[in-house]
């Protein structure tokens, strides 16, 4: 009996030892569990910031060109071992993050493709994160799934999808068209030994995520051709009939068709009626890229100006975008769900139990993500709490937007770009004399260093244009009213460049 008292001693200090640290640890961890009454100050403040940050913004800049965050070492963001008030991180915030760059949550935020931070989507956000649903399958959240689910579904119908589609929520744009070809190599079971003789169609239009995307799914070796477009920037489909043909005499496979439904350049709409035809015919798979545009699918003229949509086998959209929620949401639609699920499988032990769960299709089935944000609440919430009709009003109005500035910026001399398919049109001013795209060039730059509106340029046929891009849901006649006068003036006083 005494041999085996030492180690029993042993053990009891052990134990002893160990609740020491339990408790200690367990006491300095519990911070994390704020009072109730801390957690609705901190809230509070949070609030009351947001609230003078949205009141503010007719006021503010569209654009700051100086600031903080171009320089070095920022102390500020240092992390101590304690605590820091919610007073002085917010003056942080405030001095160092949101009075600096580009302002998205501006109406005069006119460049780019403008993202729509409606603050409604914020509160879903809240929600989603502090009930930290997990939203990746259906038998850890079925509620989320569903909802999720229904965001998808919603937006497949506005398409004019049938049945058995599906479809997932992603952080964007980029991973949406990611998951589509990936989705797309598997449906056409295109193979490592296929790629130097498989073809993919796509315009100079196309996004550069699609070029990315294509690299990530394994087909960077993959033929690709730039069909030519015509003088609305759309797709040739008689140019793209005619590579279609050769390709095919040559013995080469073609494979995927990227087809813009709102380009960023201009926001082009291909004809994609004609391409689904020649899509059918040669046995593509038709992927769509509406990020920008799909959600104009609520209007008449985007019904109008995307006929044929529903025959695409895939389809992304971003509610970011045409829906005027913030940052890091995109949707992906698949035709056929079975594609999606055959692409995305995986079987993993320690999944059995959600795997047991077949009554909805989970989002981890149908993408990569296995650990997911719920964000369909972020697109659920607002739409529930205003309704749809004031999505489409101000989508209308966006429409509407473009056309006047098309109008008017026409009357004070500018060269345009054919009357706008959607929200999105380039513009620029030959002068009298002297380099137009220097001349350009140096107006862009002007009305940035102005920053009351931010605009954004590219290049069309070699030449250095202007754009104007009208999709956030705080954008009125005001802000454009404002970019016409500066460019008026701009050309009065500098005109002979």
């Amino acid at each position: 009996m005494r041999a085996e008292a030492g180690p029993l001693a042993d053990t009891d200090k052990q134990l002893e030892d160990i609740l020491k640290h339990l408790e200690e640890s367990e006491r300095g961890g519990r911070a994390l569990e704020m009072a109730p009454t801390d957690r609705a100050s901190v809230l509070e403040a949070v609030t009351h910031y947001a609230s003078e940050f949205i009141a503010a913004l007719p006021r503010r800049k569209a654009y700051e060109e100086a600031g903080y965050e171009r320089s070095g070492a920022d102390a500020g963001l240092d992390l101590h071992e304690g605590p820091a008030d919610i007073s002085e991180i917010l003056a942080y915030i405030r001095e160092r993050v949101d009075s600096t760059g580009l302002n998205p949550a501006s109406g005069g935020h006119l460049g780019y493709i403008p993202g729509g931070g409606i603050p409604e989507a914020a509160l879903g956000d809240y929600l989603a994160g502090v009930t930290n649903r997990y939203a990746g399958t259906f038998y850890a959240s079925p509620g989320a799934v569903r909802m999720e689910n229904a965001m998808v579904q919603w937006s497949g119908r506005l398409v004019g999808y049938g049945q058995g589609f599906g479809g997932n929520i992603a952080s964007g744009g980029s991973m949406a068209n990611l998951i589509a070809i990936a989705t797309a190599r598997s449906a056409k079971g295109i193979r490592g030994k296929d790629l130097e003789r498989t073809v993919v169609y796509l315009s100079d239009q196309a996004h550069h995520s699609l070029g990315k995307g294509l690299r990530i799914a394994g087909l960077g070796e993959c033929i690709v051709r730039k069909v030519a477009v015509d003088g609305h920037f759309r797709m040739d489909a008689a140019a793209l009939k005619a590579q279609l043909e050769a390709d095919a005499s040559a013995g080469l496979r073609p494979f995927l068709l990227i087809a813009n439904a709102g380009s960023t350049d201009v926001g082009a709409v291909d004809p994609l009626d004609a391409l689904a035809d020649l899509s059918a015919k040669h046995h593509l798979w038709l992927h769509v890229d509406a990020a920008y545009g799909g959600y104009f699918l609520l209007t008449g003229h985007g019904k109008r100006m995307m006929a044929g949509i529903q025959r695409a086998d895939s389809v992304v959209m971003d509610p970011h975008k045409g829906l005027f929620l913030p940052y890091g949401t995109g949707i992906v639609l698949v035709k056929e769900v079975r594609h999606l699920l055959q692409a995305h499988s995986y079987e993993a032990n320690y999944m059995q139990d959600a795997q047991e769960q077949t009554l909805e299709h989970s989002p981890a089935e149908l993408s990569p993500e296995l650990s997911k944000h719920f964000r369909g609440m972020r697109m659920w919430l607002p739409l529930k709490l205003h309704g749809i009709a004031p999505f489409r009003a101000a989508l209308e109005e966006k429409l509407w937007l473009t056309r006047y500035f098309h109008l008017q910026v026409v009357r004070l001399g500018f060269e345009t770009t054919p009357e706008p398919d959607l929200s999105v049109m380039a513009y620029r001013y030959v002068p009298a004399s002297g380099d137009a795209d220097a001349f350009n060039k140096a107006m862009a730059q002007a009305v940035q260093q102005d920053g009351r509106v931010f605009i954004s340029t590219t290049q069309l046929n070699g030449q250095f244009w202007l754009r104007l891009a009208v999709l956030s849901f705080r954008t009125h006649r005001r802000e454009v009213d404002i970019l016409l006068e500066q460019l008026e003036r701009y050309v009065q006083e500098h005109g002979r460049y």
